[in-house]
This record gives structure tokens, sequence and C-alpha cells, in this order.
């Protein structure tokens, strides 16, 4: 079972974001709280579960968009390899769609990044309380713009049209006939209400569907 989230004293914390020098100004921010102590940093998705299992912390701070692996992704194998670990999305992207994922992988919290640190640091300790967290603007948005639309293997068709991908790439990447392919993107345009695959794709991610 999942420990206690009130530590008896500072709260451990992993921060997961690339940009470093945005990373070290919020561990410095941070560390002067006198209930937190940054004790991992990462600027990749896929260095989060192994630093986690590493170093045990009680709140994971992640951004979404990682080379290597997204913070979505990440929330989800936290979840299940590292389960004391609270997870906090931190992120620049406020959009509906990944608000509902991040939920879906078991993130309790989702701000944007153009907040005070002092709400910051407030939210971390709400979400060790056993709090949600969200952004009310955002949390707004969610609702209005409903559940996405796309299904797992549209959304993994439009993943993999990037780049001028031709229908035969985008078969080979995810493992299905061309004619499936063409069915799904057909279907995934339609539901965005776009044109052609590559609007389709841009649709989805400014709604976080991708």
């Amino acid at each position: 079972m999942p420990r206690d989230h009130r530590p008896a004293k500072s709260v451990r914390l992993l921060l997961a974001e690339d940009q470093g020098m945005l990373r070290g100004a919020l561990a410095m921010l941070l560390g002067m709280e006198p209930d937190m102590e940054v004790v991992a940093q990462v600027g990749r998705g896929d260095e989060i579960t192994p630093k986690a299992l590493e170093v045990r912390p009680d709140v994971a701070l992640l951004d979404i968009e990682l080379p290597g692996r997204s913070g979505l992704d990440a929330a989800a194998e936290l979840r299940d390899e590292v389960p004391e670990c609270r997870v906090l999305i931190l992120t620049t992207f406020g959009r509906p769609g990944y608000l509902r994922r991040a939920m879906e992988a078991g993130a309790v919290g989702f701000l944007v990044k153009d907040g005070p640190v002092e709400e910051l640091a407030r939210a971390i300790r709400r979400v060790l309380t056993g709090e949600t967290v969200i952004d009310p603007a955002l949390a707004a948005a969610a609702l209005s713009a409903g559940p996405s639309p796309l299904t797992v293997r549209e959304r993994d068709v439009l993943n993999a049209a990037v780049d001028g991908a031709t229908v035969a790439d985008i078969a080979g990447a995810v493992h299905l006939s061309e004619s499936t392919v063409r069915n799904y993107l057909s279907s995934a345009i339609g539901k965005t209400g776009t044109r052609n695959r590559m609007e389709a794709v841009r649709a989805a991610r400014r709604q976080g569907w991708l």
C-alpha cells in the first residue's frame, strides 16, 4: 500500500523539465521552501521512472513534452512502479485533452508554468494531503471541450503521420496494413473536422488529444 503522503521532514521532489535554465531556477526556488527538498532533476522523459525508483520522491513535477518519453506516459508508469509518488503535471501547454489524459494516467495535479512558485508550493502540499489540484481555467475548458473523440488507433496513426510520412511509412510504424491506416486517417480527419492528415494532426495537438 502507498505510504502516507505527509512526510515528517521535508517533501522530497523530483523535477522533470528539458529546459535546463528553467529546471535549475525551479529547483532553487522550491529548495528555498522550508519543508521541501529537490532530490532529483532530469531532462528526459525516459529518465523519470529510473530516477524515481532510485530516490523515491514524495512528489514528481513533470513537464509533458519531453525528449525520450512524454510526461503523461511517465506519469502512468510512475503510478505502477512508484505508487507512493504523487504526480503533478507542470506545463506550458494548458490544453483540455492533456488534462484528461493526465488524470487518466494517475496525476493528481495539473498546473501551467506561468503561475507563481508560491502557488506551486501550495499545490505540492495539497496533493500530499490527498487533494487533486487543477488550474481552474483549464478545468473549465476541459469540461467544455468534452473527451477526445479519437480512438487509440486513430491517435497512433496521427502520431505517426508527421514529417511527410507516407501511408506506407505509417503502416510500418504502427504495424497495420496500408488500407487500415487509410481508414483510420479518414476517420480521424472526419472527427477533427479537417481536410487532410496534417490538419488533423495540428488540430488534435491543439486540443491535447495527441
